[in-house]
Protein backbone atom coordinates (compact mmCIF):
# COMPACT_ATOMS: atom_id res chain seq x y z
CA UNK A 1 0.00 0.00 0.00
CA UNK A 2 1.01 3.26 -0.49
CA UNK A 3 1.35 5.90 1.90
CA UNK A 4 -2.21 7.75 0.37
CA UNK A 5 -3.76 4.77 0.71
CA UNK A 6 -2.82 4.93 4.58
CA UNK A 7 -3.89 8.25 4.95
CA UNK A 8 -7.04 7.83 3.40
CA UNK A 9 -8.14 4.48 5.51
CA UNK A 10 -6.32 6.30 8.49
CA UNK A 11 -9.44 8.99 8.20
CA UNK A 12 -12.25 6.24 8.06
CA UNK A 13 -10.23 4.77 10.82
CA UNK A 14 -10.93 8.25 12.92
CA UNK A 15 -14.28 8.63 11.78
CA UNK A 16 -15.39 5.30 12.93
CA UNK A 17 -13.55 5.69 16.34
CA UNK A 18 -14.92 9.02 16.81
CA UNK A 19 -18.97 7.52 16.33
CA UNK A 20 -17.61 4.66 18.86
CA UNK A 21 -16.93 7.32 21.26
CA UNK A 22 -20.57 9.10 20.20
CA UNK A 23 -22.41 5.80 20.31
CA UNK A 24 -20.94 4.07 23.52
CA UNK A 25 -20.10 7.45 25.46
CA UNK A 26 -22.05 10.52 24.83
CA UNK A 27 -25.35 8.35 23.05
CA UNK A 28 -28.02 10.18 26.03
CA UNK A 29 -25.93 13.46 26.22
CA UNK A 30 -26.80 16.54 24.28
CA UNK A 31 -23.84 16.10 22.07
CA UNK A 32 -25.34 12.33 21.31
CA UNK A 33 -29.03 13.24 21.18
CA UNK A 34 -28.10 16.48 18.71
CA UNK A 35 -25.48 14.32 16.41
CA UNK A 36 -27.73 11.49 16.00
CA UNK A 37 -31.16 13.81 15.91
CA UNK A 38 -32.56 11.94 18.65
CA UNK A 39 -35.95 12.83 19.85
CA UNK A 40 -35.22 13.59 23.52
CA UNK A 41 -33.19 12.12 26.98
CA UNK A 42 -35.71 9.67 27.25
CA UNK A 43 -35.39 8.12 24.49
CA UNK A 44 -31.88 8.16 24.32
CA UNK A 45 -31.54 6.84 27.61
CA UNK A 46 -33.84 4.13 26.40
CA UNK A 47 -31.66 3.19 23.40
CA UNK A 48 -28.30 3.62 25.20
CA UNK A 49 -27.55 -0.56 25.19
CA UNK A 50 -28.63 -0.13 21.63
CA UNK A 51 -26.46 2.87 21.25
CA UNK A 52 -23.39 0.83 22.69
CA UNK A 53 -23.77 -2.07 20.83
CA UNK A 54 -23.81 -0.26 17.80
CA UNK A 55 -20.73 1.69 19.10
CA UNK A 56 -19.07 -1.58 19.47
CA UNK A 57 -19.55 -2.78 15.58
CA UNK A 58 -18.01 0.04 14.16
CA UNK A 59 -15.03 -0.23 16.35
CA UNK A 60 -14.75 -3.96 14.70
CA UNK A 61 -14.67 -2.15 11.74
CA UNK A 62 -11.96 0.71 13.10
CA UNK A 63 -9.88 -2.35 14.70
CA UNK A 64 -10.40 -4.51 11.18
CA UNK A 65 -8.95 -1.45 8.98
CA UNK A 66 -5.92 -0.67 11.47
CA UNK A 67 -5.52 -4.45 10.93
CA UNK A 68 -5.38 -3.84 7.52
CA UNK A 69 -2.49 -1.13 7.84
CA UNK A 70 -0.30 -3.25 10.54
CA UNK A 71 -0.01 -6.02 7.70
CA UNK A 72 0.06 -3.45 4.70
CA UNK A 73 -2.95 -5.32 3.41
CA UNK A 74 -4.93 -4.18 0.57
CA UNK A 75 -7.39 -7.25 0.44
CA UNK A 76 -8.22 -6.65 4.08
CA UNK A 77 -8.62 -2.92 4.12
CA UNK A 78 -11.02 -3.12 0.95
CA UNK A 79 -13.12 -5.88 2.84
CA UNK A 80 -13.51 -3.75 5.56
CA UNK A 81 -13.86 -0.55 3.79
CA UNK A 82 -16.69 -2.13 1.84
CA UNK A 83 -18.41 -3.15 5.13
CA UNK A 84 -17.96 0.70 5.94
CA UNK A 85 -19.95 1.37 2.92
CA UNK A 86 -22.65 -1.28 3.00
CA UNK A 87 -23.33 0.10 6.80
CA UNK A 88 -23.45 3.86 5.88
CA UNK A 89 -25.81 3.16 2.75
CA UNK A 90 -27.89 0.84 4.97
CA UNK A 91 -27.43 3.56 7.55
CA UNK A 92 -29.14 6.18 5.76
CA UNK A 93 -31.50 4.24 3.96
CA UNK A 94 -33.18 2.60 7.41
CA UNK A 95 -32.59 6.22 9.14
CA UNK A 96 -33.80 8.68 6.25
CA UNK A 97 -30.58 10.74 7.10
CA UNK A 98 -28.81 11.23 3.84
CA UNK A 99 -25.51 12.82 6.18
CA UNK A 100 -24.85 9.28 6.51
CA UNK A 101 -23.43 8.94 3.30
CA UNK A 102 -21.23 11.62 3.41
CA UNK A 103 -20.17 11.18 6.94
CA UNK A 104 -19.05 6.91 5.79
CA UNK A 105 -19.62 5.73 2.50
CA UNK A 106 -18.01 8.66 0.95
CA UNK A 107 -14.83 8.17 2.64
CA UNK A 108 -14.37 4.83 2.38
CA UNK A 109 -15.58 4.92 -1.27
CA UNK A 110 -12.61 7.55 -1.62
CA UNK A 111 -10.26 4.68 -0.16
CA UNK A 112 -11.32 2.20 -2.06
CA UNK A 113 -11.03 3.29 -5.57
CA UNK A 114 -7.47 4.89 -4.54
CA UNK A 115 -6.44 1.16 -3.85
CA UNK A 116 -7.94 0.39 -7.04
CA UNK A 117 -6.32 3.45 -9.35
Amino acid sequence: MELYHYLLIFIVVIIHIYIVYLEMILWNTKKGIKAFGLKDKKFADETKVLAANQGLYNGFLAAGLIWSMVLKDTNIAIFFLICVCVAGIYGAYSTKKIRILYIQTIPASIAILSIFL
